[in-house]
């Protein structure tokens, strides 16, 4: 007869193994690798001492002119400090400048608040269409005594803040839409987001851009028009629905058929199951490329340049033209990508905290 034995505790966790493989080893473990890393250090060092000279022991400094930084060998930050107001808000009227700036800190306010998870839900949506109007109000004026500013008239930061915003505010919920309609069965619903998500996906973002903003007034008929600055956030918000569209499917696609087959054995409708079992697991699982999707819209709101809209990009490219003073482009241009830097590597930041926090419920 054989005896088993069982376990009562369970068995101490072994230390992990210890490196065998040191980062001098990897850095110079032979003489190709160690030719190449010294290389590579090599240039490093050369274009951070550069970097050094230009920008800052060669650089002219804020309290400096126009003819120091012709003088100059180095950076124009004086440029930067006499023309950031043009940069960050256009051809904006400079006595209400204090609007645009204070339309900037609220749409970053309520972009910050709508990160937490615990603030979502209906009071957040309100929070936003409050938001929204007020700041509208805020930029045109006529209204509580502030002088009327037209759409033509705005620029910088806070055109690249809004346009984001309608793109993927109007654009989210859109494409989900368009998701669960390229899915349904009945097939004139099936048939027509198919269509659309095909067609916009397959134009550029420019051509939308030029048929919104050229040939849809022309459509229209006599003594109607629609603003600029609407037609380019509608075109923005339209494209960002069909890529959106997407990424929602196949957040959808990865779900097993046993989530909706037991949604229906508990007796739910189909608003209801879609509502509280497939979209937040499909939408939890397609994290990553919704984020992908929506910094690239971010970065694609520069694109109206082309029609003539004054955002952040158009807004730096107005100031260079001054000719009373030089053109720093790469002053100007690492100004404006800084900005746009540290919106996008927030966005993704919280996105990976996002993944993380869900995967933590899922293993508890």
């Amino acid at each position: 007869m054989t005896h088993a034995y069982l376990a009562t505790q369970p068995a101490q966790a072994l230390p992990p193994p210890a490196q065998t493989i040191t980062l001098w080893h990897r850095l110079f473990g032979d003489a190709i690798t160690a030719i190449a890393t010294v290389a590579t250090l090599a240039l490093l060092a050369v274009a951070l001492g550069k970097t050094i000279n230009w920008g800052m022991l060669n650089a002219v400094w804020p309290d400096g002119d126009a003819a120091a930084c012709r003088a100059a060998s180095g950076a124009c930050w004086a440029f930067l400090s006499e023309k950031l107001r043009q940069i960050m808000f256009g051809i904006y009227p400079p006595n209400e400048q204090w609007r645009p700036a204070l339309t900037s800190v609220i749409l970053l306010v309520l972009g910050a608040a709508s990160l937490p998870p615990v603030c979502w839900g209906k009071r957040l949506l309100v929070a936003w269409a409050v938001g929204i109007v007020t700041v509208l109000l805020l930029m045109r004026g006529g209204v509580f005594g502030l002088a009327e500013v037209p759409t033509a008239a705005w620029g910088g930061l806070p055109v690249t803040l809004l346009l984001a915003v309608f793109a993927l505010g109007a654009g989210f919920p859109l494409g989900i839409l368009l998701a669960l309609g390229r899915r349904a069965e009945m097939p004139v619903p099936r048939l027509l987001s198919i269509g659309v998500i095909e067609i916009i996906r397959g134009l550029p973002l420019v051509s939308l851009l030029f048929v919104a903003s050229i040939l849809l007034p022309l459509m229209l008929p006599d003594g109607m028009s629609i603003d600029g600055l609407l037609r380019a956030g509608a075109a923005l918000t339209v494209f960002s629905a069909a890529y959106l569209a997407e990424v929602v499917r196949g957040g959808l696609q990865s779900l097993p058929r046993g989530q909706g087959e037991a949604s229906r054995a508990l007796g739910l409708s189909w608003w209801m199951m879609t509502r509280l079992v497939v979209l937040p697991q499909a939408l939890r699982s397609v994290l990553a490329p919704l984020t992908n999707t929506a910094i690239v819209m971010i970065k694609n709101t520069s694109l109206v340049l082309i029609v003539g809209l004054f955002d952040l990009l158009s807004s730096g490219r107005a100031a260079l033209s001054d000719p009373s003073w030089p053109t720093p482009y790469v002053e100007t241009y690492c100004f404006i990508a800084a900005i746009y830097f540290v919106i996008c590597f927030s966005l993704s930041r919280y996105s990976m905290w996002l993944e993380a926090r869900y995967s933590r419920h899922r293993t508890h």
